[in-house]
């Protein structure tokens, strides 16, 4: 079995009588992407900054491939590339200057791929980071972040200033490093973006994990919402029963599948329908369990 690059254990992190975080245990292999999920003071950033060694925990530990992060910190950052939530960068640098800088600060000299990847974020890394626009220079720290081939990547919040064309190069940026065997963990609270590029999602609410999502399985499901005219179905698929609240007040008929497609589509061929819609089922209805 695959031991984890990164690993939490009841990791907890107390303001005074405040508990930004309460025992936090998750894991993170190598090629997987793992999104925290939550909205704003849900604890995702004081996580991170815990596992990066920035805060020491009040409970608990952390470790990134076997080293402790708050006892051997700066051993433990070795294996990792951050982007934080906010940026301070030097901003008398040009682009290419720092991201070799922090490259250099590690031990490693940036190739060709600098270049290869900065043409892909469409950002001049020859122009100094003050003649740079925010977005820019978010553009230049996600290249810092992902031209270093270390075990783990943290990114807090990676698309904040992106636009749209940029976040998906990023998101397929992310792939490639997890086909690279590389682990991700990456806040967010953009529902598509951590639906598109995570093998597992872990929720939290008030500083707990409430709930940790298998996207594959979440992948399987379809959600079907028609209108009926006629009687409404007694089968499903199969010949399952259908939930009783499966046919709305309204008429509609709203259920979740699992199954073979075919299958679905040949149900609801003889059914009394004159509407259809037929989507992937998506991480909206358990956020709202947990955040309404």
């Amino acid at each position: 079995m695959t031991e984890p690059i990164l690993a939490t254990e009841n990791l907890t992190k107390d303001y005074g009588s405040f508990r930004a975080l309460n025992a936090l245990t998750l894991s993170v292999n190598p090629g997987e992407v793992v999104g925290l999920l939550g909205p704003n003071g849900s604890g995702k950033s004081t996580a991170l900054r815990l596992v990066l060694g920035f805060l020491r925990p009040t409970n608990g530990r952390a470790s990134i491939g076997g080293v402790d992060c708050w006892a051997d910190s700066v051993e433990a950052r070795k294996r990792v590339a951050y982007l934080p939530g906010e940026l301070r960068l030097y901003d008398t640098m040009t682009g290419r200057r720092l991201v070799t800088f922090l490259a250099q600060l590690r031990g490693d000299v940036p190739g060709p791929e600098i270049d290869d990847l900065a043409k892909k974020l469409d950002i001049d890394i020859d122009r100094p980071l003050t003649q740079m626009s925010s977005g820019m220079k978010r553009k230049v720290a996600l290249l810092a972040v992902l031209v270093p081939k270390v075990p783990l990547i943290i990114l807090d919040e990676p698309t904040n200033t992106l636009d749209p064309t940029m976040r998906d190069e990023l998101l397929d940026q992310l792939k490639a490093a997890r086909d690279r065997g590389q682990a991700v963990l990456f806040s967010s609270h953009v529902l598509q973006e951590v639906e598109a590029v995570c093998d597992r999602v872990a929720v939290l609410r008030r500083g707990e994990l409430v709930h940790v999502q298998e996207m594959s399985s979440l992948r399987e499901g379809r959600n079907v919402s028609a209108r009926l005219t006629g009687a409404p179905p007694a089968l499903g698929p199969g010949g399952a029963p259908l939930d009783a609240n499966a046919i709305t007040t309204d008429g509609r008929l709203q259920l979740t599948f699992r199954g073979p497609l075919p299958a679905l589509l040949d149900w609801l061929a003889k059914q009394p329908l004159t509407d259809l819609v037929i989507e992937p089922q998506g991480l909206t209805p358990i956020y709202k369990k947990f955040h309404g």
